[in-house]
């Protein structure tokens, strides 16, 4: 194990959800959650040997996840970034499911906003602003401690736990809706309505052309929407 490796599992094994939030991710829409990282100052240890520094940095921010997407391992290919590694590793999924075997995609993006030194302990940091989550009411709110020079990491650790209490029942709604029904093409219904939803998203103007566009390539689907995509700029 690298010495990178080593701070990351420090980083993971010791971030601590403080407050969860009251929601789950939504289903159906984009989920946006606005958290509070709490950590001990990177410099803390080395000039207070006695332990008794009362500071906490405070990270404010939001993590976005959009709405969650049905995929497969065909499709999965067709996303850019990945390294070989990653690739055989989708093909082993093909191999062992099916490549139009369906599932469900999350993406996520994080949002930093304010970052302070607040000179006082972290446990009066956290009953202040419990009193001020509680007072705004907002049920998408969380606490999170964690470990100061790989704070981003805490907050990757926190929405990866988010998200696997919400697989469960994003399951079960999805699948009451027949998403994950695939048609002969091997594309799965989910997919479809996306596309459906792209289109309207186009029309109105809340989505540029080339986004629909890339989408359907990523399902070799474009020659069957060729015409009606066209269409669009008529």
């Amino acid at each position: 194990m690298t010495e990178e490796d080593e701070r990351i599992a420090y980083a993971i094994s010791n971030t601590f959800v403080l407050r969860q939030p009251k929601q789950t991710l939504s289903t159906f829409g984009t989920t946006n959650i606005h958290y509070y990282l709490l950590t001990k100052p990177v410099y803390s240890d080395l000039l207070d040997k006695g332990g008794n520094m009362d500071e906490t940095v405070v990270r404010e921010g939001r993590v976005i996840t959009e709405r969650p997407k049905v995929i497969t391992p065909s499709y999965l290919f067709n996303l850019e970034g990945f390294s070989k590694h990653a690739r055989k590793y989708l093909e082993l999924l093909a191999e062992k499911y099916g490549p139009n075997a369906p599932g469900i995609f999350y993406s996520y993006k994080n949002e930093p906003k304010d970052t302070s030194i607040v000179s006082s302990p972290m446990k009066t940091v956290v009953d202040r602003i419990n009193k001020e989550i509680d007072s705004n009411g907002d049920p998408l709110s969380t606490i999170i401690k964690g470990v100061d020079e790989m704070w981003d990491v805490s907050v990757m650790k926190f929405i990866y736990e988010v998200t696997e209490n919400s697989v469960s029942h994003h399951v079960n709604e999805m699948g009451s809706r027949g998403y994950f029904n695939t048609d002969r093409a091997g594309v799965p219904q989910g997919a479809r309505q996306r596309i459906e939803e792209m289109f309207a998203m186009v029309k109105s103007g809340e989505l540029e052309p080339p986004d629909l566009k890339i989408e359907m390539d990523r399902w070799g689907l474009f020659r069957e929407y060729e015409d009606r995509f066209l269409s669009l700029f008529r």
